[in-house]
């Protein structure tokens, strides 16, 4: 059979689905971006940037890991909060694998203790991921990997940076050891499972988030409306949706200057990911308190599916 195709492989073939949990801003993104080798999620200072299930495919000569990155689980009050929560935990009920991310130079362990509930709750093989080991002593993680060990029969425990790829390749063993033989679910060149569309409102969120201030990233949610896409060039025209009129005016920015921002630093990012010229077409609409009503966290795909 072709290496590229889909399909039983035969024995010795190992393939699985992994699920990344963590509180929010511990660097999941971050890790599947560096597992990959490719920007397949969005990646912001600010927490609670991811809102969606991710899917990120690792293919081997021998095995092929489906990674499924999720918004933080935190102890969540707004209506939205509680829909990401709710996502994350859905995401990873059917996973044959969890990695449980914790940044080591974060001292609280509230959040922390809240997914080791969920954790239980599964009854899967975990992996704990103790990253950011770049920012601390080596003697300040021999603690946290004794407090951590002590709440859970964890597989393994692996310190690692995700920014600096450093404990990586010794993850992926760590997940082989613990995966089934299986099929190759995807085609071997298949990095992610997202939509054309997810990826251009992932990267339009992601410069907003990091481009504008206090509550404003978190007010706001992206639609692509139209693609056209010839040889040459793709057309995109996506609505940025905030909550109140004044959260208009800021986006827009003066003269239109901070809203052709964003669409100058998107387009960068989605022409060097399809290799092709990109017009991006941004318009803002007011959808009055969206993050608090069922329905719009719906037709906006924020609710779990």
């Amino acid at each position: 059979m072709d290496s590229d195709s889909v399909g039983d492989k035969g024995k010795g073939f190992k393939s699985g689905f992994v699920g990344i949990i963590g509180a929010p801003n511990v660097g999941k993104s971050t890790l599947l971006n560096a597992i990959l080798g490719e920007k397949v999620a969005i990646t912001t200072p600010k927490p609670q940037t991811t809102r969606t299930q991710i899917r990120g495919i690792l293919t081997g000569e021998n095995f092929q890991i489906v990674f499924v990155d999720t918004p933080g689980v935190h102890n969540p009050k707004k209506l939205l909060n509680k829909k990401l929560v709710e996502t994350a935990e859905k995401a990873v009920e059917d996973v044959d694998v969890l990695l449980f991310l914790v940044d080591v130079t974060n001292r609280s362990r509230r959040d922390e203790f809240a997914i080791i509930e969920l954790i239980k709750r599964l009854k899967k093989p975990v992996i704990l991921v103790l990253n950011k080991i770049d920012k601390v002593a080596k003697e300040n993680i021999l603690p946290i990997i004794d407090e951590m060990s002590k709440m859970y029969p964890f597989e393994a425990i692996i310190p690692i940076s995700a920014k600096y790829l450093d404990g990586i390749d010794r993850l992926i063993e760590e997940i082989l050891e613990l995966l089934p033989e299986g099929p190759q679910y995807y085609d071997a060149k298949t990095i992610t499972d997202q939509s054309k569309e997810n990826l251009i409102e992932e990267i339009i969120r992601e410069k907003i988030f990091l481009l504008a201030q206090q509550e404003i990233p978190y007010s706001t949610a992206v639609k692509v409306e139209e693609i056209e896409e010839d040889d040459n060039m793709i057309r995109i025209r996506a609505v940025i949706y905030v909550e109140r009129p004044s959260q208009k005016g800021i986006i827009i920015g003066k003269g239109g200057k901070f809203i052709k921002k964003i669409g100058t630093y998107a387009r960068l990012d989605l022409e060097h990911l399809w290799g092709k010229k990109v017009f991006l077409d941004l318009w803002v609409k007011v959808l009055k308190d969206w993050s608090k009503d069922e329905k719009q966290l719906r037709r906006l795909g924020l609710t779990p599916h």
